[in-house]
């Protein structure tokens, strides 16, 4: 069996006196591709931003590649070969995308990461527009921009909350392919997505959410027999 790449275990998570997480508890092998289902406000972002360590109080166990983190700061998590695309993305408009590109640090002393080549290679938009401003690209540019902002750093987990969302069909086609690309390289990555039809035929596993916690898990080969479950759940 794979070495996990993240074990979660009785996590829960406060903003303020608010309680998010209840007793989360899943975990993902190396090299898959997990999604997490569930309506808006079910706790999937929260999950995320978790692991990076970006919420509130945080309770349980976190551990990436067998190193507990739910201690250490956000930078440090960075470092273990986490990379975080948030919904908001975070380009820096007054920045080229090829800037943007050069910007981050590595987070791995193993994995130099991708060359600005390779990048070029899965992304041929970003080297259309490797030097327009931040402002001037697509949404769909700035998403593949800000993945592959993660891509140069070394990680080697990825977590990419809704990168689909309100993108044109072409774009969205043009990230599963970038997500089946990294997968056959070895990448790690957990996806929050509110569009089934984009994350079903990539995930090797899925978990609903609901209220702050795991209702549900299968794998891919299940997903057919669950639909009455999710049909419930999601309304997919």
């Amino acid at each position: 069996m794979a070495a996990q790449a993240l074990s979660i275990s009785g996590l829960h998570v406060w903003y303020g006196e608010s309680h998010i997480l209840h007793d989360v508890n899943f975990s993902v092998e190396q090299g898959e591709v997990v999604t997490l289902l569930g309506r808006n406000g079910a706790g999937r972002t929260t999950t995320l931003r978790a692991i990076m360590g970006l919420t509130g109080t945080r309770k349980g166990s976190i551990k990436i590649n067998g190193v507990e983190s739910i201690g250490m700061p956000t930078h440090r998590i960075a470092h273990l070969g986490v990379g975080y695309c948030p919904e908001e993305r975070g380009i820096f408009s007054s920045l080229s995308a090829e800037e943007n590109l050069l910007l981050p640090p590595m987070v791995s002393k193993t994995d130099k990461g991708m060359s600005i080549e390779e990048i070029y290679d899965m992304f041929p938009n970003l080297k259309e527009r490797r030097n327009s401003q931040g402002t001037r690209l697509s949404g769909g540019e700035q998403q593949m921009l800000a993945v592959a902002r993660i891509l140069r750093t070394g990680a080697r987990m990825l977590l990419l909350d809704e990168i689909s969302e309100g993108l044109a069909p072409v774009i969205v086609q043009a990230l599963a392919r970038m997500i089946k690309t990294l997968k056959t390289k070895g990448y790690t990555i957990i996806m929050v997505e509110q569009n089934f039809r984009f994350a079903a035929p990539l995930a090797d596993r899925f978990y609903v959410m609901e209220h702050g916690q795991i209702v549900e898990s299968f794998a891919s080969f299940e997903l057919e027999t669950k639909m009455p479950v999710l049909n419930e759940l999601l309304g997919v």
